[in-house]
């Protein structure tokens, strides 16, 4: 994880100046994002936590280029999200696995690179290091329907990374799974991040998720979404499950839920 205490983390890799989003709809506006001020730096790992609504995934979006924004500006490593995306500058894993069901593990992953015009060859080397690196070797001529839904998201998360963009945006991709499979691709997600140093945008609802994970936890209000919250993480790169139990964990786990609070994250 040297890239969380190198120079290379001055670096900005997504910037966000006064954003707002507004959509329109038949009962009138709604405002989903407004006055967001954010700058994610590389080799960063974000975590986005709030109520439902609050639009966490829309940032996520915009980022993306999925969705525009109506005021305010930002850019994707100094671009224009439109030109992020035509520079294939970041990978997207959703919160299903969003497989092809007649697709092995190995074609699905193969997608993008397809494509994107990749020949045969760096096809194949790709698919054996991301495979690799999900710990998903000797799994590459199975379907998703044989393999269990956190080997899916793991195949989902192969898929994203198979091209190498520096900027790996997750949108609550462990939120269906049970707390035991969520812990250990929580681990895994870390030694990934470790070994690849890729700038990640996670979304959760999971306080202990976004504590164990991040190097920055961004805390967001009901709509309209604003950022109540930054909290940089003391705690220390290598982080073992049971680091979770120790008052420094504990005391950020407050903060989070402090800053929740403050931004009435339970009314609707």
């Amino acid at each position: 994880m040297s890239l969380t205490t190198d120079g290379g983390k001055s670096v900005s890799v997504v910037e966000a100046k006064g954003l707002g989003l507004t959509f329109k709809t038949a009962d009138g506006d709604v405002i989903a994002l407004s006055d967001v001020n954010l700058d994610i730096r590389r080799g960063e790992f974000v975590s986005f936590i709030g109520p439902s609504g609050c639009g966490k995934t829309t940032f996520l979006r915009v980022i993306a280029d999925l969705e525009q924004p109506t005021s305010g500006t930002i850019t994707v490593n100094g671009t224009s999200p439109a030109d992020a995306r035509v520079n294939r500058s970041y990978g997207y894993v959703f919160q299903a696995p969003a497989l092809f069901p007649w697709r092995t593990i190995e074609k699905n992953v193969a997608l993008p690179l397809e494509i994107m015009g990749y020949g045969e060859a760096d096809r194949r080397e790709r698919i054996r290091k991301t495979l690799e690196l999900v710990n998903l070797e000797g799994f590459e001529k199975k379907f998703p329907w044989q393999l269990s839904g956190g080997m899916q998201q793991r195949a989902s998360i192969a898929r994203a990374l198979a091209f190498d963009a520096d900027l790996l945006l997750m949108d609550e991709p462990f939120g269906a799974l049970d707390e035991i499979v969520r812990d250990h691709l929580n681990s895994e997600l870390l030694k990934l991040w470790a070994a690849t140093q890729k700038t990640i945008a996670f979304v959760t609802h999971s306080i202990p998720e976004a504590v164990y994970l991040s190097t920055k936890i961004v805390v967001m209000s009901p709509r309209p979404g604003r950022v109540t919250d930054v909290i940089e993480s003391p705690l220390p790169a290598e982080r073992p499950l049971e680091i979770r139990e120790t008052p420094e964990f504990l005391a950020i786990a407050h903060r989070v839920r402090e800053g929740l609070r403050a931004g009435h994250s339970y009314e609707e």
